[in-house]
């Protein structure tokens, strides 16, 4: 786990971060046939780093019906921030249609776990076997550790991705305001405004404004 814990902070983007999170899963926990994070937008299904079809199948099929302990997992203010179930023919009272249907999917037994930190919740790790009673508490405790892991990572990746968007952008708005500057004589305060009043009109966001005029040399 601490050379996980390394290895996961060394990845060098969100989605390496991710897609290292959820092979991790297949290869240390016990059980585990498939993979997947799911974050939930409103009542709009994300799967993120799936390792197998079967996950985002069973992504989207929770999400069409509205029910299911990956959607509860990942809609916090009502879930559990740790699930496992031993045998999901023996769930159909509690997601009469989720059960039946991921069932015939081939998903015997399901884990799943809240990716959070002090600040955030970041959707849900969950876990696959094709088979009836494949996790033990050994399992859910390798999960926990990785799911734990694994949120530090995420949100830390995530920052990351943030900043450097941001530093980004501010070079790119940067460049822009001198082509203006430059073409039209404009003070910097002149150039700033001739990109946020050309963003709020055109209903462009002021990054995809400076983008252009970067590329064209001139606002179109």
């Amino acid at each position: 786990m601490a050379s996980l814990a390394r290895d996961l902070l060394a990845q060098d983007s969100v989605s390496a971060t991710l897609a290292r999170i959820t092979a991790s899963a297949t290869e240390l926990v016990e059980g585990c046939d498939a993979a997947g994070i799911l974050v939930l937008r409103g009542r709009e299904v994300e799967s993120l780093a799936p390792t197998h079809q079967l996950v985002i199948d069973s992504d989207r099929l929770q999400q069409r019906l509205g029910e299911g302990p990956c959607f509860d997992a990942a809609r916090t203010s009502q879930g559990e921030r740790v699930f496992r179930i031993a045998d999901l023919t023996d769930e159909h009272q509690r997601w009469p249609a989720y059960a039946p249907q991921a069932r015939r999917l081939g998903v015997g037994s399901m884990m799943g776990f809240l990716l959070f930190t002090d600040d955030e919740d970041l959707g849900a790790l969950n876990l696959y076997s094709h088979r009836p009673g494949a996790f033990c508490e050994a399992s859910e405790l390798a999960g926990w550790l990785l799911a734990s892991h694994a949120a530090v990572a995420f949100s830390s990746a995530r920052t990351h991705a943030q900043l450097e968007q941001a530093v980004a952008t501010r070079h790119l708005i940067g460049e822009a305001m001198g082509i203006l500057m430059g073409s039209r004589h404009l003070s910097e305060e002149q150039a700033f405004d001739v990109l946020r009043r050309y963003s709020q009109q055109s209903n462009t966001k002021l990054r995809e404004v400076a983008r252009r005029i970067c590329e064209q040399g001139a606002l179109s």
